[in-house]
C-alpha cells in the first residue's frame, strides 16, 4: 500500500501484547529486565521540566524494552536479540502498567511546564488513552489479516535488521529461535478472540493461509529469513561466517519454516472456519463502538462517519471534474474516454523492471534541488529506492517507505514493487515517488528524528499527520511546476481520487453496512486505479478500518490551516514560515496541529 505502513507505526498501534520473547537455553522464553511494574506501586509526582523530562525518559525506554522491533527500526540495538511478546498474560500486565504512567503523567502540574512539554504532556495522555481503550475493546484479540497481520510483519522486518558485525549475526539467530513462540502466542491470541467473537471475516483469512505458506515453503538461503547469509560484511570472518550460515539455516529450517507451516494449519483448519461473515466491523460483539474507536486512534478526528463520508463524496465529484478537464487537453470527449485509452496504452506501463525503479529514482532527483523554494529545513538522512524483496512481491503496495536510523547509518528506503512489470503504470511513479520519499514520508519523518524533541515525539506515529502530510506533499509537486506531462498530472489526480473514494468506503462498509459487492460497485464507478488494485484496496479497507481514512482528512486540515493562514495573514504569509510550523514538532493530533498553526497565525499577525 502506499504510505508508511511499517513496522515502527505498527507496533505502536498495533497489538497490545508487550514485554519481550527471546531464545534461551532450553527454549524458555524470558522477559527483559523491568520489563513488568507492579500495580502495588504508588505513582510518582513529577515536578518542573528535569523531573517531567525523566519521566518521559523513562516511559520512552519502556517502549523500547516492550517493542524491541521498534528499537532496532530507530537504530536502537539494545534488544536485537528479543521479539515483543504477544502473550494474554503480557496483555493484562501492559494495561497495569500502562495506567499506571497514565496516571503518573495526569499527576503532572501543567503549569510546571513549558509550552513544549505541556503539549508532550498532553500528547502522553491521549496516547496511553487511546492505548488503554484499546485493550479494553480487546482489538488484541484479531491479529492476523492479510494486511498488516504479524505474520507479514515478521518476515518484512528483516529488512530493517542491521547485519555488521558477527554479534548482530548472532542476536538474529536468537530472533529465529524464539519465532515458534511468538506465533505459539498468536495462535493463542486468535483463539481467545474466536471465544469472544472478535474474528476478521472468513473470504480474508483464506488470503492469510496462502500468505503464511509462501514464507513456510522456501528452504535456506531462498528463504526470506534465510538471505541475511547470502552475503557477509568484510568484519566478519570466513570461518565466523561457515558458523553462522550454518546455524541460521538449520534455525530457518528446522524451526522457522515447521512453525510458519503449523500456523498456517492452524488458520486453515480452525481460524477460516470462524471467520464472520459480514465484512464490517459493526458484526462484531460492540462493532460500533470498535469502529469509533478506530477512526479516534487512525485519524485523531473528531468528525462522525457520517460526516467523514459526506467529504468524500464531495471530494469525488470535485477531484473528478479536474480529471475531466485533463481529458478534454488531451484531446478525449470525457473521463471515461480517457480511462478506456489509458486501460491500453502500451506506452503508460512499464518494459522492465529498471525502468520502474529509474522513474522513481529519476522523480526524486529533479524534488531535491526545488525543496528550498518552500523549506526552511532539508533533511540530511539518505534516501534509496530499491526493489521490494522478492518474496512480498504477490501481496506488497507499489510502494512503501522505511525509514532511516536517527544517526544516518541506515538511509530511509522507498521499496518499490517491480513484479509482473508489464502491469504496472508508469503515470503514477512521479504522484507516488513525492509520497513515499521527498517532500513526503522521508522528507517529514528525516527531520522529525532531528527536532530537539522527546524521542517519543520525534519518532511519532500518528496516521493521520502522517499520511495527510504525504498526500499534501504530492500536491506540492504541483505547485513547484512538476507534473508537466498531462498524464503524470492525471496519475496525481488518480491518487488523489483514491484517497476520497476511500472515505466513502471504508465507512461505507464499517458504518453503513455496506457488502464487499457494493464496495466494489462504488470503486468501478469512481476508478482511480487497475481492477486487481482495487479489489486488494477494498479487502485493505475491509481489514484495517479506519487507517485509509487517515489521508485526506490529513491533508484537507493542512489545506484549511493553509487557506486561513493565506487569507489572514495576506502579505505576511510565509509558505516556509508555514511549513516550519507544521513541521517542527514531529508528527502530532491533527486537532493539537491546528491549535499551533492558529498560535502561530495569532502571533505572526501581532508582530
Amino acid at each position: 500500500m502506499t504510505g508508511m505502513e511499517n513496522f515502527a507505526v505498527f507496533l505502536r498501534y498495533g497489538l497490545a501484547g508487550l514485554l519481550l520473547v527471546c531464545a534461551q537455553a532450553g527454549g524458555v522464553a524470558l522477559a527483559a529486565p523491568g520489563a513488568g511494574i507492579s500495580a502495588q506501586v504508588a505513582p510518582a509526582v513529577a515536578s518542573g521540566s528535569r523531573a517531567f523530562a525523566a519521566l518521559l525518559d523513562e516511559e520512552w525506554q519502556y517502549q523500547l524494552r516492550t517493542s524491541p522491533e521498534l528499537a532496532t527500526t530507530i537504530g536502537y540495538y539494545r534488544y536485537n536479540r528479543f521479539w515483543t511478546d504477544y502473550s494474554l498474560e503480557q496483555v493484562s500486565k501492559d494495561s497495569v502498567t500502562s495506567a499506571w504512567f497514565l496516571k503518573r503523567f495526569q499527576a503532572v502540574d501543567p503549569a510546571a511546564l513549558t509550552e513544549q512539554e505541556q503539549i508532550s504532556r498532553a500528547m502522553m495522555i491521549r496516547q496511553l488513552q487511546d492505548k488503554l481503550e484499546g485493550i479494553k475493546l480487546k482489538t488484541y484479540e484479531m491479529p492476523i489479516d492479510q494486511v498488516q497481520g504479524v505474520q507479514l510483519m515478521l518476515p518484512g522486518f528483516v529488512s530493517s535488521i542491521p547485519f555488521d558485525t558477527a554479534a548482530q549475526y548472532q542476536d538474529y539467530l536468537a530472533r529465529l529461535h524464539a519465532l515458534p513462540t511468538v506465533l505459539a502466542q498468536l495462535k493463542a491470541l486468535a483463539e481467545q478472540g474466536m471465544k469472544d467473537g472478535l474474528v476478521p471475516p472468513r473470504y480474508l483469512l483464506e488470503k492469510v493461509v496462502t500468505q503464511l505458506l509462501e514464507v513456510a515453503e522456501p528452504a535456506g538461503v531462498k528463504n526470506v529469513f534465510g538471505q541475511p547469509v547470502e552475503t557477509f560484511p568484510k568484519g566478519v570472518s570466513p570461518s565466523q561466517q561457515r558458523q553462522l550460515r550454518q546455524s541460521i539455516l538449520k534455525a530457518v529450517d528446522t524451526e522457522v519454516r515447521p512453525a510458519f507451516a503449523a500456523f498456517a494449519e492452524f488458520v486453515k483448519t480452525d481460524y477460516v472456519p470462524h471467520g464472520r461473515e459480514h465484512e464490517g466491523v459493526w458484526s462484531l460483539p460492540n462493532g460500533d463502538a470498535i469502529y469509533r474507536y478506530d477512526i479516534r486512534a487512525q485519524t485523531t478526528s473528531s468528525m462522525t462517519p457520517e460526516e467523514i463520508h459526506q467529504l468524500g463524496l464531495k471530494q469525488v465529484c470535485l477531484i473528478e471534474g479536474q480529471m475531466t478537464a485533463i481529458a478534454h487537453k488531451l484531446g478525449f470527449a470525457d473521463l471515461a474516454a480517457l480511462r478506456a485509452s489509458v486501460d491500453h496504452d502500451p506506452k503508460l506501463y512499464a518494459h522492465s523492471r529498471d525502468e520502474i525503479l529509474n522513474r522513481y529514482r529519476a522523480a526524486i532527483a529533479q524534488m531535491w534541488p526545488a525543496l528550498p523554494k518552500i523549506f526552511n529545513k532539508i533533511p540530511k538522512t539518505r534516501l534509496e529506492v530499491r526493489s521490494v524483496e522478492s518474496y512480498r512481491e504477490a501481496d506488497a503496495a507499489g510502494a512503501e517507505y522505511h525509514q532511516g536510523t536517527p544517526d544516518g547509518s541506515r538511509p530511509g528506503i522507498v521499496f518499490v514493487n517491480t513484479g509482473d512489470y508489464a502491469k504496472r503504470d508508469l503515470y503514477t511513479i512521479e504522484d507516488t515517488a513525492y509520497h513515499e520519499g521527498v517532500p513526503g514520508h522521508h522528507f517529514q519523518i528525516s527531520l522529525a528524528q532531528d527536532l530537539p524533541l522527546p524521542a517519543f515525539r520525534q519518532q511519532g506515529a500518528y496516521n493521520s499527520y502522517i499520511e495527510g502530510w504525504a498526500l499534501y506533499a504530492e500536491g506540492l509537486g504541483k505547485e513547484l511546476g512538476f507534473y508537466r506531462d498531462l498524464y503524470s498530472d492525471y496519475g496525481r489526480l488518480n491518487g488523489a481520487l483514491l484517497r476520497a473514494d476511500r472515505l466513502v468506503l471504508d465507512t461505507g462498509v464499517h458504518y453503513k453496512h455496506w457488502t464487499r459487492q457494493q464496495m466494489s460497485d462504488f470503486f468501478h464507478a469512481h476508478p482511480p486505479t487497475s481492477e486487481p488494485d482495487m479489489q486488494a484496496e477494498t479487502d485493505r479497507y475491509v481489514a484495517w478500518p479506519g487507517q485509509a481514512l487517515g489521508y485526506m482528512l490529513g491533508q484537507q486540515t493542512i489545506l484549511q490551516l493553509r487557506e486561513q493562514a493565506r487569507t489572514e495573514l495576506g502579505d505576511k504569509f510565509d509558505i516556509k514560515a508555514f511549513h516550519d510550523v507544521i513541521l517542527e514538532n514531529g508528527a502530532m493530533p491533527l486537532d493539537l496541529m491546528s491549535e499551533r498553526v492558529k498560535g502561530w497565525i495569532a502571533k505572526t499577525k501581532g508582530s
